[in-house]
């Protein structure tokens, strides 16, 4: 799917060529992607985002903290990410990590994972449950050294990566609501309830700081899929799903 505006360019990770989910899910899980490549944003909507991002400047630091979503499943098959990433609104590359809450055959799947676009996505054995409190972070030297963080602050358990990316604008900085993609475009996504995001900072600072732009995910037709809340005190919100 595309929406062509004025200020939006690629939002761009990649395809994982065979997403390898928890033992939980069923086999041959579909290839998604952390958004479609051809995807692209307005100032205030999105066909897959939901959250905020700040542009503008140069960003070498996001960080958030969130309580993972418990997934409410039909038997239907569907998908929804939750993180923080450089890059992604203006540019081509993505720098992200965070964690996902799908439904598999009915069944509830949850699981962390990190991204470096144009490389193909990581998923981690860091496990994730409904409820758990969840940290995660991006910063970067500004030399295209990153290091990308997750930690479940309710296990006590986390994940770390040393990433090179030199191509990397450093141009926006996330805190978003996903439905992921594949190939054919924008994948189902899962009723997620609300997610609420805390602690949300770019260059050590609240987001709120760099008026972000409020995202509110749509369809190709306007039916609205998710919706963020307005920030409090610069650093807060929630994202609400509204739609599949």
């Amino acid at each position: 799917m595309r929406i062509w505006r004025p200020r939006g360019l690629v939002l761009g990770c990649s395809l994982l060529a065979a997403l390898v989910l928890p033992a939980t899910a069923t086999a041959g899980a579909t290839a998604i992607r952390h958004p479609s490549p051809n995807h692209r944003i307005t100032r205030s909507t999105s066909t897959n985002w939901a959250g905020y991002a700040a542009t503008g400047r140069r960003f070498t630091s996001v960080s958030a903290t969130w309580k993972q979503p418990t997934a409410s499943c039909t038997s239907a098959t569907s998908y929804s990410s939750f993180w923080v990433g450089l890059d992604g609104d203006t540019s081509g590359t993505v720098e992200q990590t965070g964690t996902d809450a799908d439904c598999s055959g009915g069944t509830p799947v949850y699981y962390a994972w990190y991204e470096m676009y144009p490389k193909f996505p990581k998923n981690l054995s860091l496990a994730i449950h409904p409820g758990d409190t969840i940290h995660a972070s991006v910063t970067t030297d500004g030399s295209g050294n990153f290091t990308l963080t997750i930690a479940n602050r309710t296990t006590g358990a986390s994940f770390t990566t040393k990433q090179k990316l030199r191509s990397a604008r450093l141009s926006s900085a996330e805190v978003i609501a996903e439905a992921p993609s594949s190939s054919g475009g924008v994948l189902p996504l899962t009723n997620f309830g609300t997610v609420g995001f805390s602690a949300a900072t770019a260059n050590g600072q609240a987001i709120g700081s760099f008026n972000p732009d409020p995202i509110t995910m749509v369809t190709s037709t306007g039916t609205v899929k998710a919706s963020p809340s307005s920030l409090s005190g610069g650093t807060a919100f929630s994202v609400t799903w509204k739609h599949a």
